[in-house]
Formats: structure tokens, sequence, C-alpha cells
């Protein structure tokens, strides 16, 4: 299967396109958060308060990486379970969020408001967290840095690997595959 090239930001069209259980590779901007950042962003949503960076078209990876080594960009950084931001994501999407890197289920709250804002959800496998480190070419804190390793970083990723689970229709990979096992 070949895997489909994704730039970011992404475009409705491009959104529109992919499909649950497409491969894919993810270039150009990602930003990282994850519960403590999420949090915060919610809270200045709801004050009306600007943002560290603008949502529209952007993908935001569950992650909070280990510290880089020293002559690497950063550390090993393999996706955290997504269920954790899940009552903190449609007001993202409300905004224009239009991915997420995680793992995991989402619940009917998210995969909803998916459908509503036209966003997809990408799954990065666990435990492959030096791997994805490779597709990292720089990382900065742009946010939130008294989180640590939670603080909300901007990457430039290069063919970042991942998989649509859910796609912006609400057809969950997760729940097809199962579907295909089960015994009578």
């Amino acid at each position: 299967m070949d895997k489909i090239k994704l730039k970011t930001p992404l475009s409705e069209e491009a959104v529109n396109a992919l499909k649950s259980g497409d491969q894919v590779l993810i270039s150009g901007i990602v930003y990282t958060g994850r519960d403590a950042a999420h949090l915060r962003l919610v809270d200045a949503i709801k004050k009306g308060a600007s943002l560290p960076f603008d949502l529209k078209g952007q993908i935001i990876y569950y992650v909070g990486p280990a510290p880089a080594k020293p002559g690497e960009v950063i550390g090993s950084c393999g996706p955290t379970t997504s269920y954790r931001m899940d009552d903190l994501t449609v007001p993202l999407l409300e905004l224009g969020l239009k991915g997420m890197i995680g793992k995991g289920m989402r619940n009917e709250v998210v995969v909803e408001g998916m459908k509503k804002h036209r966003a997809v959800y990408f799954a990065a496998i666990g435990g492959a967290g030096a791997l994805i480190a490779n597709a990292v070419k720089t990382s900065e804190v742009i946010a939130y840095e008294d989180l640590g390793t939670e603080a909300i970083r901007k990457l430039t990723v290069e063919d970042l690997p991942a998989i649509v689970v859910i796609d912006a229709e609400g057809n969950n990979l997760y729940q097809t595959e199962r579907e295909k096992y089960k015994t009578v």
C-alpha cells in the first residue's frame, strides 16, 4: 500500500480525501500537547485569550518527548493515550484543528466533533518513539515551558509515519477491524 504524503497545515480537501486505514507520511509543522497543555488551551479559549499558535489546519501530536541526547533534536517521542484529551478536544476542533496524533480510542463526542468540523485522528505506533524521533527535524518550546516535557512544542517533521484511524466521516479503524475478527 502506498503511503499518502501530507503537508501541514492540512487543507479541507486533504482532510476530506483521507480514509480510515490510509497510511500517511506527515511533513511540515506539528504541535505537541498533552493533558496539562490542553487544559491551558481550553482555559484560554474560555477566557477569550489568544492562543500560542493558530489552530487552523494544524495537527496536535499527543506526546511528551524525552530529553534530547547531545547532538539530537529531540528524545524519544512516542504517542500518549488520546482519550485523556477527549474532554478538551472539541473546543480546539471548533477553532480549526484538523488533525490529532495519538494512540487508542476516542469517545463519541470527539468523533462527532471531528465529523462536524472535518478533522481526522491519526495513530502513531506506541513503543516506536525512537523511530518517530528520526522524523523530527527541529523542536522549539513555544508555550507553557513550566510544564517541562508537556510544554507545547513546534516540531518540524519530515515523513512522520501515521495511520488514519478515524476519518472526517467518522469511519473508525478500531471498530471496522474488530468486526472482521468477531466470532459468531
